[in-house]
């Protein structure tokens, strides 16, 4: 816009024209937003069954501490409100409103959990409050005809689960597949993406499918009930706390199935080590950013920047965490949108500057991977490489995959 104005300015004519109608280069705010403050809200599971999430929220929190004590975004300070949802819808819905209705913020950033971020999705769009970078890639939340204030952040779930049905089809050909999945959006969206990777074959290969309630205090009958159907590829679409549980169990059992586990339950701390390390071992899943654990990445400039962070900002947290290396990605794509934004922050110039990124390389994103999306296309991220653990981290294979299929 500044840039614009000063091109127009070296125009005699055009500037006489300009100081009569400065319209153009007015400032516009909507509600939420002000000549010195930005408020974001979100809510976050701090307490409940998916608690271990947690510390994505206090790392958002510590970007934001850091990048206002920097001066904040274009000399405007970020306030970023937080409430604890539980991981549990109505009090998700509860928490959203008061955001809205009491707290006047611009838009809500990083709501996480998929059935949170449904329980609230229609609630944003009536009131056409941004529902930013939700924390879930179920596919309702990148439809821009039904919902174009909603935008997810995480790879879409029916894509990431398509993707590892090809690679089965490519690399166990003849396996015996059984799916743990958590029964809601986020389960349902994997099962019909690795059925759609697997093809005409699906319904052969699909020897066993069981589902779990969140608040489940264990998966041990689903996991019983997968083993005795013949399985010997395990597909587990679940979240930490039932991911650990299985991969402790299948040990536990001495049945060892090639194991699949989607991408929102591979942190090391709060999945990998309360299963047993040893136990972990030859899982395989997808990723997109670096890993803080993997020595690939020891002398890499954003890693540096990540570590320097964390170190200053958040040093209670725990720097080898991939939930934290996420917080921070996220928040950093944030602030590159309200930059973009300029002095027009209204809610729909957010949603516009959100749905037009162009090869934006984040600190942490894989390299050859960047965020790009148009008003058509609200995928975040659509690359994604194979990843398996060899018992202390993940170590990255193959080539990096770009959906381009329709997302769900």
């Amino acid at each position: 816009m500044r840039n614009g104005i000063f091109q127009l300015v070296a125009g005699t004519a055009v500037a006489i024209a300009l100081s009569a109608s400065p319209a153009s280069a007015q400032k516009k705010y909507d509600t939420g937003a002000t000549d010195t403050e930005i408020k974001i809200g979100q809510t976050n599971p701090f307490s409940g069954p998916a608690s271990a999430y947690a510390t994505i929220g206090k790392t958002q929190a510590a970007y934001i501490k850091m990048v206002n004590d920097q001066g904040g975004v274009n000399g405007r300070k970020i306030n970023l409100i937080q409430y604890d949802d539980a991981y549990s819808p109505p009090k998700a819905v509860e928490q959203v409103r008061k955001l809205v209705e009491s707290d006047e913020v611009l838009l809500t950033f990083q709501v996480l959990g998929t059935p949170s971020n449904a329980a609230v999705q229609k609630y944003l769009n009536a009131k056409k409050v941004p529902q930013l970078f939700a924390a879930t890639g179920a596919s309702k939340f990148t439809d821009p005809k039904n919902f174009p204030w909603t935008m997810g952040f995480n790879p879409n779930y029916f894509v990431e689960g398509r993707i590892y049905g090809q690679y089965i089809i490519k690399n166990y050909p003849n396996a015996k597949v059984g799916v743990l999945y958590q029964n809601d959006d986020l389960g349902k969206d994997y099962l019909n993406g690795i059925k759609a990777g697997l093809g005409d074959k699906a319904s052969k290969m699909v020897v066993a499918e069981a589902s779990y309630e969140v608040s489940d205090p264990t998966v041990d009958s689903q996991i019983l009930k997968i083993k005795d159907a013949g399985a010997d590829l395990f597909f587990s679409a679940s979240t930490p706390k039932q991911a650990a549980q299985t991969i402790k169990k299948l040990a536990e059992l001495n049945w060892k199935p090639v194991h699949i586990l989607d991408i929102n339950a591979t942190s090391v701390g709060a999945v990998m080590k309360p299963a047993g390390l040893e136990a972990s071992k030859g899982v395989i899943s997808v990723n997109y950013g670096k890993d803080p654990l993997d020595p690939t990445w020891k002398d890499d400039a954003g890693m540096k920047k990540y570590f320097e962070f964390m170190a200053k900002y958040y040093p209670e947290g725990d720097k080898d965490s991939s939930f934290n290396s996420y917080g921070y990605s996220t928040t950093q794509l944030l602030i590159h949108v309200l930059k973009q934004c300029g002095d027009n922050l209204t809610r729909e110039n957010v949603m516009k500057q959100a749905t037009s990124l162009k090869n934006v390389q984040l600190d942490l994103s894989l390299p050859g991977i960047v965020v790009n999306t148009t008003p058509t296309d609200y995928r975040v991220n659509k690359q994604l490489q194979m990843m398996k653990f060899n018992g202390e981290r993940w170590e990255l294979f193959g080539p990096i995959l770009e959906d381009t299929g329709p997302a769900g």
